[in-house]
């Protein structure tokens, strides 16, 4: 799993509670994606808008926590679903 994606998938694993995520991190867990363009693709809407969602709020959790890489790691992921 390529690093995007391993920081991806422990973000997830904090909001494991909402259907959504559960679905996204399966996704995560059970195929061999190689790299965050072929994760996205195989989102659909609605794991796309929440997957929005979460992210802009863990990037800036790791803004705030002054953790660069984290940030920019998510944020790559975040632009791919806008």
């Amino acid at each position: 799993m390529d690093s995007t994606l391993g920081y991806l998938r422990e973000t997830l694993s904090n909001h494991l509670d909402h259907p959504a995520c559960r679905r996204i991190y399966k996704k995560l867990a059970t195929r061999d994606f190689t790299g965050e363009g072929d994760f996205v693709r195989h989102l659909n809407e609605m794991e796309m808008s929440y997957l929005n969602e979460v992210l802009l709020k863990e990037m800036d959790y790791a803004k705030q926590a002054q953790d660069e890489k984290r940030h920019q790691e998510l944020n790559e992921v975040f632009e791919l679903l806008t």
